[in-house]
Parts: C-alpha cells; sequence; structure tokens
C-alpha cells in the first residue's frame, strides 16, 4: 500500500512548508555544476505542487531564495535569476490550468527588474485561481521580516495608529509579509540538514517538522505522501496535555 492510501483526509495539514535543500550535492554526486541541481529540482517542486493539489491542501509555501543566498557566487545568482524567469514562463500555464493561484513573500522589491515584473505577471494572472496557493519565499528570511515588521509597527505607533495595548501576536503577524497566509503545519526540509536557517521563525512556532536525507531533485510525490503520513501519526497539542485534547 502506497504512502497516499494511507492517509486520512480529514487530517490533512492546511498548509505544508519546505526547505528545498541539496541540490549542489545532488549535481556534484553527478560530477555537474551547482546549477544542474537547480534545475533538476524544478522537477521537484513541479511533484510537490501537484501533490499538494491532488490532495486538496490549501497552502504550500517554497522557501526558493534566501536573503543569504545573494552571498553566493555571482554566476550562481545570476543563473538560479534566470531559471526563476524560465520556470515561472514554463510553469505558469500548468498552474492556471490547474487552479493553483501563485504568490510571494520576502523582499520582492530587491529582486532584479526582470524577475521582478515576470513575478508579477504570474501572480496577476492566477490571483482569481481558488485551489491550492503556492507561495514562493524570494530574497526571505524570518529575521529580515521580523525587523522589517518591528519597523513599521514603531513607525505607525509615532502616527497614533497603534498603542502599547494594541500589541499582540495577531497584530504581529499582520505585519509580516505572510499576512493572511495560516501558520504551516508541517515543515519539510531534505536532504539530511537539521536546521531551520532563518524560515518562518515566527510562523512555525508549532508546527511539526520532518526531516529526510532525500536531495531536493530526487523528492517526488511518494515523498511528499510520505512525509504527510508521518504528520497524521503525531499528536498536536499547542501545549496541552494528551488527556485535553483527546477530551474534545
Amino acid at each position: 500500500m502506497s504512502y497516499k492510501e494511507k492517509l486520512v483526509k480529514d487530517r490533512m495539514p492546511h498548509h505544508v512548508a519546505v526547505i528545498m535543500d541539496g541540490n549542489g550535492r545532488w549535481a556534484k554526486k553527478k560530477g555537474n555544476a551547482r546549477i544542474f541541481g537547480h534545475k533538476n529540482g524544478v522537477n521537484a517542486v513541479r511533484e510537490t505542487v501537484e501533490a499538494c493539489g491532488e490532495l486538496q491542501i490549501d497552502y504550500l509555501t517554497l522557501y526558493a531564495f534566501s536573503t543569504e543566498n545573494w552571498n553566493r557566487p555571482k554566476l550562481e545568482v545570476d543563473a538560479l535569476m534566470k531559471l526563476l524567469i524560465s520556470s515561472i514562463n514554463n510553469e505558469l500555464g500548468n498552474l492556471d490550468k490547474n487552479n493553483v493561484k501563485l504568490m510571494a513573500i520576502g523582499n520582492i522589491a530587491g529582486l532584479p527588474s526582470n524577475v521582478h515584473k515576470e513575478l508579477n505577471q504570474a501572480i496577476s494572472a492566477t490571483s482569481k485561481n481558488t485551489g491550492l496557493s503556492l507561495v514562493l519565499a524570494l530574497s526571505y528570511s524570518s529575521r529580515w521580516e521580523i525587523q522589517e515588521a518591528i519597523r513599521q509597527i514603531v513607525v505607525d505607533a509615532k502616527q497614533g495608529k497603534l498603542s502599547e495595548n494594541d500589541l499582540s501576536s495577531d497584530l504581529i503577524s499582520s505585519y509580516l509579509t505572510t499576512s493572511g497566509i495560516p501558520d504551516p503545519d508541517l515543515l519539510i526540509r531534505t536532504s539530511g540538514e537539521l536546521r531551520i536557517s532563518n524560515f518562518l521563525l515566527y510562523q512555525i512556532a508549532y508546527s511539526e517538522l520532518y526531516f529526510t536525507d532525500t536531495l531536493w531533485p530526487d523528492f517526488c510525490k511518494e515523498d511528499l505522501f510520505e512525509a504527510i503520513y508521518n504528520y497524521q501519526q503525531r499528536e498536536r497539542r499547542f501545549g496541552k496535555t494528551g488527556e485535553q485534547i483527546n477530551r474534545h
């Protein structure tokens, strides 16, 4: 029996977030340049999007490019930006056909102008779709996001729009780039690395974490189904006891 057949429909995560890791190592194992791994990683993105659509998951957030990634060699960064544009153009028809709504979080304004333009056009073209929301985290890091949220809260407080009594977890969430997006239920990281890498730190406070040794270009639908099956075996308590949870 496949993992998909084992899944319980009414216990699906509403939001899955993925740290897509291992492209470079996958390419190196095959004696190729890192960008070869990134190009093949697009296939894993397609598989994961399709799998989430099949399971009727509401949100899928992919950590596509961090603010720290700008520090990589210029040749690799330029190649990644070209790959991002070509991937958006190549996949837009499929996204629209499958009712997928494209969204983006991060310092989008800091992307190269041509990437910014293509991304905004794709977001606009799919804005009325009502199926899976595919959220690309681009030029994103959680510390940057929290810093920007605090900056805007301070500005609004100085302008009299907020008082200290207004401060709450919900208010802070509303200033994050993920405003309006539910927190992830499940965070997956590929390639065997056991860290969060500055990704959605505020949002994953109660997310279930799943780590797999599979390198991202090898990640397929069955890998996602296995991760969700693992998620469904857990008891999510949110600080309560198991007895309190099972009482309802």
